[in-house]
């Protein structure tokens, strides 16, 4: 997706050859009209997958998990990562470490909002090591759904997250595969 590539070349920010900043448009500002773009790749790809349910973790892959819904006219659930007392009722959880953040969190679902049911896509604003995925695969198959796919912004290629992904039968689309951050320049696959 080259309105994404021109995104991340223009104000992303290495900050390591593991670490890509991309909070001016992504995950702390967003930039609304390249999230419809995005959200209009993903229902394009996703379209025959008989999608009908999205899911996400908050904060950063809400964005473009929403604009993919409205386009495929689909709710969208979030798991969320902090308790509430709202939220109590006999959730569906899963661990996940976050690399950035070097912190582990436990993610929750209501059960109400995924059943059997389901064709699940989901979407998130990174791939790396797979963890945040690997979560809410565990989430929507502990409700009986069935993952239709998984829709990432950017994938980070030079770690193992697709190839566990893959490796376990999972569809994967990813709109800027990044292979390389050496030297502080991103390079695409």
């Amino acid at each position: 997706m080259e309105a994404l590539h021109k995104k991340i070349r223009e104000e992303g920010i290495v900050l390591s050859d593991q670490v890509l900043k991309v909070d001016a448009f992504l995950n702390h500002q967003i930039d609304p009209a390249l999230m419809k773009a995005i959200g209009d790749e993903f229902a394009r790809l996703f379209a025959d997958a008989g999608v009908t349910k999205i899911v996400t973790i908050e904060a950063s892959g809400i964005a473009p998990a929403v604009m993919a819904g409205l386009n495929m006219g689909v709710p969208v659930i979030f798991a969320r990562k902090h308790q509430s007392l709202t939220l109590t009722e006999n959730l569906l959880s899963a661990t996940v470490y976050s690399f950035t953040k070097q912190v582990e969190s436990t993610v929750a679902i209501s059960p109400r909002h995924l059943s059997s049911d389901d064709k699940v896509l989901i979407i998130d604003d990174f791939l790396a090591n797979g963890k945040a995925s690997q979560a809410l695969i565990s989430i929507i198959k502990q409700a009986g759904a069935t993952v239709a796919g998984l829709g990432i912004v950017i994938e980070k290629s030079f770690q193992g997250g697709r190839a566990e992904l893959d490796a376990q039968g999972y569809r994967v689309e990813s709109l800027a595969r990044v292979e390389s951050l050496a030297g502080g320049v991103v390079t695409f696959k």
